[in-house]
């Protein structure tokens, strides 16, 4: 048997922290360069659109979920009128062309990428844009698209029964505030949420016909290869579905780190190399408040490091701030998200550990995430009453109206099964 020596031991342990630290102190400093001063008014406000209905197709992708679907659909304005969904298995749908892909069709594209390539040869399109939602996403604040190649819409997900998912999707907004400088970048550095537009031209040059699992990205990155790419993000906050649990949501974020770390070979080097350090940082960012706690409440853990633990402490206290751009992109919506403030060490470790999942088990195959109906997230979130949701029209706003007596029993129950 080999002895460790005690000296090696306190060696590899320093190594592994201030690796950690100092990956994620650049990390750190990148997000903060890029939320305030590259994304320094670059959002689009939801009213100041150049394209109206009139120009948009909007296309709704899923393999068979037609209750899920109907209530997307219903949200979509009266006046934008060229809805298509595009499913696997044949569904009705109200309001609607429902399009299915033939068994028999093959591309290099797999599941969803396949769908959307078979919808682009075969759906004509004679609009600007092609308007993409997820089968749960519900419009919210939609008047138009401003100019643009792809046009990312920022997102809010909503409450569906845990209460942990739902509030590490409030840190999870707070950190995608960096997406509104993507604009300055030659390349954006990843492209998901509820709903993404994408110019007609640009997408039969660019097509979806290549193997991926995170088909936004990887079509952004093509196109940017491709072209002077102008992506946009425009502030309408459509409102989708944070996952029913937390299992769910650790096989999302899973396949999210995967499939952007499988696509970065379209990338040129130098941005390869930026996003490589940024998924290695995401992987281990749940190390920090475990190592930040564990420097506090053991003394004799680590050599007395003040230095460490001083920038520790601050990289503790930045993780606080990202939550509370969470909660102020939620604000006029919601003021539940306040919650989320003392939460924020245990929701940073449930956020990312899915990434760090996927960096010792990447998958290669997608997986769709489970959503509710939306009769049933009404009967669950305490902030709707029935018909708030299923009623929606996109082009208003989705306040939520904290029902207290709701609330304190729905809180009591979510926790009870949340690891279901």
């Amino acid at each position: 048997m080999f002895e460790v020596q005690p000296e090696l031991a306190v060696f590899v342990l320093l190594m592994l922290v201030w690796t950690v630290f100092v990956l994620y102190s650049a990390s750190v400093f990148t997000w903060f360069v890029e939320v305030l001063v590259l994304a320094w008014r670059r959002a689009i406000a939801a009213g100041d659109v150049v394209y109206g209905y009139d120009d948009i197709q909007v296309r709704v992708i899923t393999i068979d979920a037609a209750n899920i679907v109907q209530s997307t659909v219903n949200a979509v304005p009266d006046d934008l009128a060229d809805v298509r969904v595009v499913a696997e298995k044949p569904i009705s749908v109200d309001g609607a062309s429902v399009h299915v892909v033939p068994e028999e069709f093959s591309c290099t594209a797999t599941h969803k990428g396949r769908a959307l390539e078979w919808a682009r040869r075969e759906i004509p399109c004679d609009k600007e844009f092609v308007l993409y939602l997820d089968e749960d996403t519900l419009m919210a604040n939609f008047e138009g698209l401003p100019e643009g190649d792809i046009v990312q819409i920022t997102e809010l997900p909503l409450y569906t029964g845990s209460w942990v998912t739902y509030l590490s999707e409030v840190f999870r907004i707070g950190y995608q505030r960096e997406q509104r400088a993507f604009g300055r970048f030659s390349f954006p550095l990843y492209a998901w949420g509820g709903g993404i537009a994408i110019r007609t031209r640009l997408e039969n040059e660019i097509t979806w016909d290549s193997k991926t699992i995170t088909e936004d990205t990887d079509f952004a990155w093509r196109a940017a290869s491709a072209s002077d790419l102008d992506f946009t993000v425009l502030n309408c906050k459509f409102r989708n579905q944070a996952p029913p649990s937390v299992t769910t949501m650790l096989k999302q974020r899973r396949r999210w780190f995967s499939g952007t770390r499988q696509d970065s070979d379209l990338l040129p080097l130098h941005y390869q190399l930026f996003l490589q350090f940024r998924l290695v940082a995401w992987g281990f960012s749940p190390l920090i408040p475990l190592i930040t706690v564990v420097t506090f409440l053991v003394p004799g853990a680590l050599p007395d490091l003040m230095l460490y633990r001083v920038g520790s402490l601050v990289e503790f206290a930045t993780l606080f701030v990202v939550t509370g751009v969470g909660v102020a992109s939620y604000w006029s919506e919601s003021k539940l998200t306040l919650l989320a403030v003392p939460w924020t060490p245990v929701l940073v470790v449930l956020n990312t550990a899915g990434a760090l999942w996927g960096f010792v088990s990447p998958v290669e195959h997608f997986t769709v995430t489970t959503k509710v109906p939306l009769e049933t997230v009404e009967e669950r979130n305490p902030a709707f009453e029935p018909g708030s949701l299923t009623d929606h029209d996109g082009r208003n706003d989705l306040p939520e109206q904290l029902d207290v007596n709701r609330f304190t029993t729905e809180l009591r129950e979510s926790f009870h099964t949340d690891y279901d």
